[in-house]
């Protein structure tokens, strides 16, 4: 029996070496499976994070898009607020209460549709002169040392749209 146990010996030597060699061949064939797996990972979560990244800017100019033109239709509706309010001034004298009610009718009608689309009117009259709001077009002697550096009179009222000034009002100053 010893001699068979001598003849094994180097056949199960060289069978544990083949399983060794398997085993390692395999250990490494992990390994780089679990770095490509990883590598594979690493590159999904930075490709979802451009892609969320990119749907938030695309949100965001897409929104932009959509308030400018807000903005410059708001715009192109000033001259006719500023007609209104012409209108309004000339008829204060008129005696054609009927013209100056419907007058009326339709500034108010135009302005509350505006003030919903977030316009706001820059008050002046009578405020500190302020260059983030107004557009001083001259200046006069002021009537009082207390009106001094003070809107004396409006030319062109001014507008806010959300916030942001559509239109600097232009005025009169008391100098």
């Amino acid at each position: 029996m010893e001699e068979k146990d001598v003849k094994e010996q180097p056949v199960q030597q060289a069978e544990k070496a083949k399983a060794k060699k398997k085993d390692n061949n395999l250990q490494k064939k992990i390994e780089e499976l679990s770095d490509k797996l990883s590598k594979e990972h690493d590159d999904y979560l930075r490709l979802m994070a451009e892609f969320d990244t990119f749907r938030r800017r695309s949100a965001e100019e897409k929104l932009s898009l959509v308030s400018s033109a807000a903005a410059d239709t708001i715009k192109g509706l000033l001259p006719v607020l500023d007609d209104c309010e012409s209108a309004l001034k000339m008829l204060e004298g008129s005696s054609d209460a009927a013209a100056r009610e419907g007058t009326q009718l339709i500034y108010n009608k135009l302005m509350d549709y505006l003030k919903t689309r977030g316009l706001t009117v820059i008050e002046a009259k009578g405020q500190k002169f302020d260059t983030d709001y107004h557009e001083a077009l001259t200046q006069v002697p002021a009537p009082s040392e207390d009106l001094k550096g003070t809107v004396i009179d409006v030319f062109q009222t001014g507008y806010m749209l959300n916030g942001k000034i559509l239109r600097y009002a232009k005025v009169i100053v008391g100098a």
